[in-house]
């Protein structure tokens, strides 16, 4: 067992808490919901980036490569400046949803490099110009853009081109849980000497307007290099510095005459560092050396082509010459996180995709975050602070009024989307699961818990809307955890875990059926379902059209729900057997969604279309008669995943389950025969539940490995290439709408056009369709194979096109023959320039021609699943040996 794995056991067992401390700032906290006090909910506008450094935050707490404890008690971040800034950078500057072409968008250049589960150690890199930040370029050059027009970037302005920057590598090591090393190493980068301030903040969180807080926490200046943070609940912590910085203090108090032109009630305010930096300003320094914020400030010269060091040491604890030692500290922790990354990577030959891998790992561990949100009290407002306006009681999220986060979540993206959504947070706990099970399972866990699910089952979203529909994935989730969790234990499986998840997921199973099945006929609507633009209209508001929407999508969604759901509770019988009562009921749910899509109330109206052999939402007009909406997008592949093979052993001493399964195929003969055989054992005796049969499934694999249609160079795109000279337009109600294979950024508004499921190639998706590959294979075995690509003449077996299909995958972060990156596009610095080419960034979706990254530039959470298409790549002894040599083939 390696020195992190037994950190980790530790955690488990609560002999130690090693992830007390860890990366839990978000990256931004200005314009969330949680800020928001408008009457009218304009949260990009309500606190902006210029508000941020003056404002003291009620909800959560933001920084550079920041640090906290789990209940964002104090606070440790790094703030910079180069001398030519209008003010510090403490934050990540970016564009807000209304600001940007194409949304909200960060323009920064950071990377996450590296670190454990228990974050023993970390290490990010963050690029600072030395030149003046272009603030104002960057709005007024995206501002003049169009739809039509790509992103106006950081890089764009030239800021970087003659190599007047900083590399800022920040790492963290843990001596012991409450003994922490931080380091910050600075590169100039440039032709010629540079200036920079560099200076490590600590502060605390905000508590004591809510008044609830008998004691103000204090930090204050013990000697010319060290700080002593008090607090009532986590008791002293001193933070000693190298050499010999200037302390300054002051308090995390709201500047109001700066905001709202409001006389100051407070004297030592959030801005005062930022203004003694940088106007030499003192007026709200406090002479005393204390308050609830301090910063270690150093001013250095470093020389062209070198680097200089920061370190500081916070502890619980003070030892003898406490940093005497923090370079072997941080060489330690380093040495032990490359064993255990050894572990999980023993298989990977190649050592790009080792790079690939860790980084992607870097990315999850990093983008864990602090997230406080309590609805109620956000809705009535705090004691003897401003009361919120009487329209939000009626408002967003004013029907989510149990909601109580409190709690250490992984984001999406801790800059553009600093707030859970459940659909990503599934997701992200596969590969999580990986390194940390105990933490996957406890992240699927909080979101099925009474504080986060309504009590009518629902699962909250996202801040934005908590009613807003998300694909049900977290049953899917929770039983692949599940079996990565029991196979790294050997085979034992955690029983309370899958029970547990399983007793909430059937109360949100319950929830679609009575809410988004309207007719009780087993077809489900659900709106935008997470794929924003992907049809012709807002799917959320069909209704405005006078219309109703059945969605191939949210019928197979439930479809693959039922099954998840199914082959949980089989599992469960392992240590119970009552649970087959329960798969007897998700597989009734299972074949009634079978036969509702092929026969939609009896009316002969079927999701499928025998003319184009693919599946398509069907609109019905009041009216008129139903109209299919034949745009060939994923929203028809989707059905695929509906697919469970299930082992003969774990039924065989079932009787109540066998029983019912042999009335369904005897007395209900055509919904039997509308998935695959069950009756035919496959495959080391396995059985098979599909949605679809073998004409079906072979039509939509046709299209779907077609490279006319969805299948890219770099995996399956979310629209067909066949909209591309082919949009397909629809009139509604004298009103025209259009469709067209769109591969980059979005070209409309819809949903802020910050994201695109018109063309681009998105992880989810495509991990979904390869591991339902690899369902199909594990019964078909070798014995069946499908033409890839369509037209070629070339048949392989469903696994070895998962493998390949994996592979287009991993190429966008891959070098190519070139040296080249698809992910990178035309940017020649990304490519080719040595402090850029090998730090990777995980982006939202990718360009459906050439791979080029697009939207949020760290969304690690479900791109990070590419960590799991390399495991899986490499799962077994016999695979290819070096995944680089393919792809130049």
């Amino acid at each position: 067992m390696s020195a992190e794995q037994t950190r980790l056991q530790e955690d488990k067992e609560c002999k130690k808490h090693w992830k007390k401390w860890g990366p839990y700032l978000t990256e931004r906290q200005w314009g969330t919901v949680r800020e928001d006090y408008s009457p009218d909910g304009a949260a990009w506008e309500n606190v902006t980036h210029s508000d941020a450094r003056s404002k003291a935050y009620r909800w959560g707490e933001e920084g550079i490569a920041g640090i906290s404890d789990y209940k964002q008690k104090l606070c440790l971040g790094w703030a910079f400046w180069n001398g030519k800034d209008p003010f510090i950078k403490e934050r990540l500057f970016g564009l807000t949803g209304n600001q940007g072409n194409h949304g909200e968008d960060v323009k920064e250049i950071y990377y996450y490099l590296d670190s454990t589960p228990t974050h023993s150690y970390m290490k990010m890199l963050y690029k600072y110009p030395q030149t003046e930040f272009p603030y104002e370029k960057l709005v007024n050059e995206n501002k003049k853009a169009g739809k039509l027009n790509p992103e106006y970037e950081i890089m764009d302005t030239g800021i970087f081109d003659e190599d007047r920057y900083f590399d800022i590598f920040i790492e963290y090591a843990k001596n012991d849980f409450e003994d922490i090393v931080a380091k910050a190493t600075i590169h100039n980068r440039g032709p010629e000497d540079a200036d920079i301030w560099v200076m490590p903040t600590l502060w605390f969180r905000k508590t004591w307007f809510t008044g609830h807080e008998p004691f103000m926490p204090r930090l204050s200046k013990t000697n010319e290099n060290s700080i002593k943070a008090f607090s009532p609940k986590s008791g002293n912590f001193t933070i000693n510095f190298c050499g010999e910085p200037e302390l300054k203090f002051c308090d995390n108090e709201t500047n109001q005459q700066r905001l709202y032109n409001i006389p100051n009630e407070k004297k030592f305010l959030k801005d005062a560092i930022n203004d003694y930096i940088v106007n030499g300003d003192s007026t709200h320094i406090n002479p005393a050396n204390f308050g609830t914020k301090a910063a270690a400030i150093y001013k250095i010269t470093i020389p062209a082509g070198e680097s200089r060091e920061v370190t500081l040491r916070m502890q619980h604890q003070v030892t003898e010459d406490p940093l005497e030692l923090c370079d072997e500290c941080m060489n330690l922790r380093r040495i032990e996180a490359d064993e255990f990354y050894q572990t999980i990577q023993d298989r990977i030959t190649d050592p790009d995709l080792v790079r690939i891998q860790r980084q992607a790992f870097a990315g999850m561990m990093w983008s864990k975050q602090f997230y406080y949100y309590d609805v109620e009290r956000w809705l009535e407002g705090d004691p003897g602070r401003y009361s919120p306006p009487v329209s939000r009681k009626k408002g967003r999220n004013s029907k989510w009024v149990h909601l109580q986060n409190y709690d250490i979540i992984s984001m999406p993206d801790k800059w553009e989307y600093p707030w859970y959504a459940a659909w990503d947070l599934a997701f992200h706990c596969i590969p999580i699961s990986r390194l940390d099970p105990e933490f996957a399972k406890d992240q699927l866990l909080l979101l099925l818990s009474e504080w986060y699910m309504h009590p009518n089952g629902q699962i909250p979203a996202y801040e934005w809307n908590f009613s807003d529909v998300n694909p049900p994935v977290l049953a899917y989730a929770v039983q692949r955890v599940y079996q990565i969790d029991k196979k790294a234990n050997g085979g034992k499986g955690d029983q309370e875990f899958l029970e547990r998840a399983l007793h909430k997921l059937m109360l949100n199973f319950t929830w679609w059926v009575n809410q988004k099945d309207s007719d009780g006929k087993n077809i489900f609507e659900g709106g935008f379902l997470g794929l924003d633009n992907i049809s012709l209209f807002d799917r959320s508001h069909a209704k405005h059209y006078q219309g109703k929407l059945e969605q191939a999508d949210g019928t197979s969604w439930m479809a693959m729900f039922s099954l998840n759901m199914l082959r949980m509770s089989l599992d469960l019988c392992e240590f119970n057997k009552v649970y087959q009562f329960t798969a007897t009921k998700f597989l009734e749910h299972f074949l009634y969604i079978a036969g509702a899509m092929s026969n939609i109330s009896n009316e002969h109206i079927s999701l499928w279309d025998d003319e184009d052999n693919f599946f398509y939402d069907v609109f019905h007009l009041q009216g008129k008669e139903p109209n299919k909406m034949k745009v060939r997008s994923i929203v028809g592949i989707i059905p695929f995943f509906a697919v469970e093979p299930i082992p003969e052993y774990m039924f065989e001493n079932l009787p109540e389950f066998k029983k019912r399964l042999e009335f369904f195929l005897r007395e209900k003969p055509k919904l039997a025969a509308l998935v695959s055989s069950w009756i035919q054992p496959g495959y080391d005796k396995r059985r098979l539940f599909s949605l679809l049969r073998g004409h079906r499934m072979k039509s939509v694999l046709h299209k779907m490995l077609d490279s006319e249609e969805f299948l890219s160079d770099f995996g399956i795109r979310s629209l067909s290439k066949y909209h591309e000279k082919n949009p397909y337009t629809m009139r509604i109600n004298g009103d025209s709408f259009s469709i067209k294979y769109t591969p980059g950024e979005s070209d409309m508004q819809m949903f802020g056009g910050n994201s695109n499921w018109r063309g681009p190639i998105w992880f989810p998706i495509n991990y979904l369709i390869i591991e339902s590959l690899k369902k199909f294979d594990f019964y078909y075995g070798g014995d069946f194979s499908i033409e890839y690509p369509t037209g070629s003449g070339n048949y392989l077996t469903m696994d070895i096109i998962a493998k390949e299909l994996s592979l287009r995958c991993m190429k966008i972060f891959m070098r190519d023959e070139n040296g080249h990156r698809p992910v990178f596009g035309r940017n020649k610095k990304f490519q080719e320039d040595p402090h850029f080419k090998d730090y990777i960034l995980f982006y939202e979706y990718f360009h459906g021609d050439s791979g080029q990254g697009l939207g949020a530039s760290h969304q690690t959470g479900w791109t990070g699943l590419v960590s799991e298409m390399i495991h899986k790549f490499y799962k077994n002894d016999e695979q290819v040996a070096n995944a680089s040599t393919l792809f130049r083939s």
